[in-house]
């Protein structure tokens, strides 16, 4: 009867006829299942993770309740309880004594056990459907996401109603910043289950990454309507509402996300990164009092980079250091790191880019001239630009693009970071055509960001220094400007910073001055060997003389002048980087030298730095 009461979409009455059962401690694992479901239905997820727990305890074969286990993590946010339940919903849909082995392996993270027993498995049964998905949720923990990709349409293919393999599909899908692909899988299975709340926030990240912020909050409005007392959902809501201007509807959301959870570290540096946000003394006691062992290592970190904010703004400089350097040290500890790749970078990229090998390509590459890479160092003045360009009329803001870095990963041929890389050295085999197919490729792929009609559009992604040889070979005509600041205060405040993804370098003082260095010889290079392909931008400059260097900067781009770029804070573009506050504001110097007051304890960065100091053409 509940289980009907459920299904004819009556969650309530299955609740009250199987909680005095369930309470009872008679109860049996399918009775903790269907009531897990009801409360799932209900938003109650506390509850219904209780019940679905004590299902799973009673009998770990019960696939249905730990995949409906982790759709109500994936619902909160919390990715490794997700990606454990939905693991053991694998193992336990299978009996086969092979599958169960490899499943097993699987469960327990032994993923060089599974992998020669799951490609044994298909080479014998090509068309084994679990082996398959088993296979490519393998592939997708090590990042192989293209061959998890290969893998899950063919199991679709076989069974295009197999759901666990759909699901998995959008998520790689959007893990290779394939935004609108996910979308049309994820609708296709919220077709059948449209109040998953798993499913719905998936689709709300979706649309945020292709720039449909308010499509993604108008779903976030509905899920939380529903399930209120998921504090990693008001965090995500609280994200989207910042991108958009919204920034007192932000912070509630994320006072609401930690009300709910206090010690959820990354709603308190989503707070602090409001950069505008002051803490009061009630909130720096309650962060030092979250502060504990007990905490998940993302959670503490978070803290520690919060803390440091709070530190700074009410000018206790000593212990905001020691917040800061320790959050970066447990963040150091997370992360895959080795500034020997860059080094190494440099000295192919010196190898190869010569004058003689873009004369010899001259003829090479997509003509369009819409995009302008704006590139350099994180926290150098980056967003300031976009703002000021994006406020003309002829351009187009969209947001940092991560199909550069991806093309380069595809041309080097390194599925994993331990392999060796062909890249930059495999573009000198590329032929014209091939350059050509490139470039276009790049149109492609960030067309689904363009939403107006303005013949120029940016990509703000900073790391795309490290491919400017590969831009001007695939797109010859597009504009570089490189964003530059002060080397103390720009990398100062990339360790005051914490980073989503990517952006390994920042969370050491010697290896963020190593950093900074090595992009400034690599740019001088691109400068030798191509004179005037980059435009330099100086923030320094930029405070000083706003409308000298705009005009400057339109200049370069061929653009004409307008006002309006002078008014770039008063744009109610969607802005999705650190600074989406300060550059609603009109420009203040009063953050160019913050540095100075931590100045006692940057020794190893200034002395990485070295001549990348002593030469900056910018004194402060």
């Amino acid at each position: 009867m509940a289980a009907a009461a459920r299904r004819q979409g009556d969650p309530a009455r299955a609740a009250h006829l199987l909680s005095p059962l369930a309470q009872s401690g008679k109860g049996r694992a399918d009775v903790h299942q269907e009531l897990g479901l009801a409360w799932a239905s209900l938003g109650r997820s506390d509850d219904a993770i209780e019940q679905l727990e004590m299902a799973v305890t009673r009998n770990p074969g019960l696939s249905a309740a730990w995949r409906a286990l982790g759709d109500q993590h994936t619902a909160r946010g919390d990715s490794g309880s997700a990606d454990t339940a939905y693991a053991q919903a694998i193992r336990a849909s299978v009996n086969d004594p092979e599958l169960m082995r490899a499943a097993d392996a699987l469960v327990s993270g032994e993923l060089a056990v599974a992998e020669p027993i799951l490609r044994d498995r298909l080479k014998r049964a090509p068309t084994d459907i679990a082996a398959i998905r088993m296979l490519a949720e393998l592939a997708s923990r090590l990042g192989r996401y293209g061959d998890a990709e290969k893998l899950l349409s063919r199991a679709l293919e076989l069974a295009p109603g197999f759901r666990p393999a759909r699901h998995n599909y959008a998520l790689v899908l959007h893990r290779q910043n394939r935004a609108a692909e996910a979308l049309e899988q994820i609708d296709m299975l919220l077709a059948d289950d449209p109040h998953n709340a798993g499913l719905a926030n998936l689709k709300a990240a979706a649309l945020g990454r292709i720039g449909e912020f308010e499509d993604a909050i108008a779903l976030y409005d509905d899920v939380l309507d529903r399930h209120p007392d998921q504090p990693k959902v008001w965090m995500s809501y609280g994200h989207a509402l910042k991108t958009v201007g919204r920034q007192q509807d932000s912070i509630d959301a994320y006072r609401k996300s930690i009300a709910l959870q206090p010690g959820l570290g990354e709603a308190w540096w989503s707070l602090a990164n409001l950069k505008r946000v002051t803490f009061a003394d009630a909130d720096r006691a309650t962060m030092r009092g979250a502060l504990s062992d007990d905490l998940e290592p993302e959670d503490l970190f978070h803290l520690h980079f919060a803390l440091g904010k709070a530190e700074e703004d009410a000018g206790n400089y000593q212990a905001s250091f020691t917040h800061y350097a320790q959050g970066n040290r447990l963040r150091r500890d997370m992360v895959r790191y080795d500034s020997a790749d860059i080094a190494d970078h440099l000295v192919r990229s010196r190898a190869l880019f010569t004058p003689q090998f873009f004369t010899d390509r001259a003829d090479a590459g997509c003509s369009a001239p819409d995009p302008i890479f704006i590139l350099g160092m994180p926290r150098a003045g980056s967003t300031l630009i976009e703002q000021i360009l994006s406020s003309h009329s002829q351009v187009e803001g969209t947001m940092e693009l991560p199909d550069i870095p991806q093309m380069a990963a595809q041309i080097g041929g390194r599925k994993l970071r331990s392999q060796e890389t062909d890249y930059p050295e495999a573009l000198a085999d590329l032929s014209p055509d091939q350059l050509t197919a490139m470039g276009e490729e790049f149109l492609t792929r960030t067309r689904v960001q363009r939403k107006t009609d303005a013949p120029f559009f940016l990509d703000k992604m900073p790391n795309n220094f490290m491919h400017v040889g590969m831009i001007k070979l695939i797109l010859p005509n597009a504009r570089i400007i490189d964003a530059r600041r002060h080397p103390l205060s720009c990398c100062f405040s990339n360790f005051k910073q914490h980073f989503a993804r990517g952006q390994a370098f920042t969370y050491d003082l010697a290896e963020l001055g190593h950093y900074y260095r090595t992009y400034t010889e690599l740019m001088a290079h691109f400068d030798d060997v191509r004179p005037g392909a980059v435009h330099r931008v100086f923030y320094e400059q930029v405070v000083a003389d706003v409308e000298g260097e705009t005009r400057a900067l339109l200049d370069y781009l061929n653009l004409p002048f307008e006002e309006s770029c002078l008014r770039f804070y008063e744009s109610d573009r969607a802005v999705r980087t650190a600074s989406s506050e300060q550059v609603r504001q009109p420009i203040f110097s009063d953050g160019l030298a913050q540095w100075k007051n931590f100045e006692q304890w940057l020794g190893p960065l200034e002395q990485a730095l070295g001549p990348a100091l002593t030469d900056y053409p910018c004194k402060l």
